[in-house]
């Protein structure tokens, strides 16, 4: 009896030490207010406006690279409502589109929808950086499933925008997209 006891508390001080982490030391433990400081305020309406190429790779479940893509964004704002036009093609010769509808609130605060979220996205800018949760619905051919998404894009000295993304099933963590966004160059 005695060892099941000790089984037991075993199991529950590692269930406790994995939230613990989650909570406060993992990539969800980030809070807007962490990049307020700093000369570099990310506007999304300004960033995230005209003709953008995205590059980037997405890590499976096993943390090796799964996906890689190049993408062709065209964003275009009038006040705070703003449509983001996404072409991605992937390495395996997929393609992808998506269109996001976006609306920044006089307090920084951020709705998003595209046809292939479920519900309304929610986020926030503020200072160097933006953060948005989703939930994603995943085409038939990939299964699907609707995952859990939280999505943060860091606005670099040079004007490039670092996103950095998890999604999760159940609450664990399925995969992560690391990307980067710039303007287009003109040709």
């Amino acid at each position: 009896m005695e060892a099941i006891a000790y089984v037991l508390l075993g199991c529950t001080l590692m269930i406790i030490l994995g939230y613990l982490r989650r909570k406060y030391f993992d990539f969800d433990a980030q809070a807007p207010d962490d990049y307020v400081a700093g000369d570099h305020q990310f506007d999304i309406r300004t960033h995230l406006n005209g003709p953008i190429v995205c590059e980037g790779v997405i890590y499976g479940p096993t943390g090796r690279v799964t996906s890689r893509f190049v993408g062709d964004f065209d964003a275009h704002w009038d006040g705070n409502t703003g449509v983001m036009k996404e072409h991605f093609t992937y390495a395996d010769g997929t393609e992808q589109r998506r269109e996001w509808r976006l609306t920044l609130g006089n307090d920084g605060r951020i709705k998003a929808l595209a046809d292939d979220v479920v519900g309304n996205g929610t986020g926030t800018q503020k200072g160097s950086a933006v953060h948005l949760n989703y939930r994603i619905r995943l085409p038939e051919e990939s299964g699907g499933h609707v995952l859990s998404t939280t999505d943060w894009m860091y606005l670099a000295p040079n004007g490039t925008i670092v996103n950095r993304s998890q999604f999760r099933k159940f609450g664990i963590k399925v995969a992560e997209l690391v990307a980067t966004m710039r303007p287009r160059e003109a040709t």
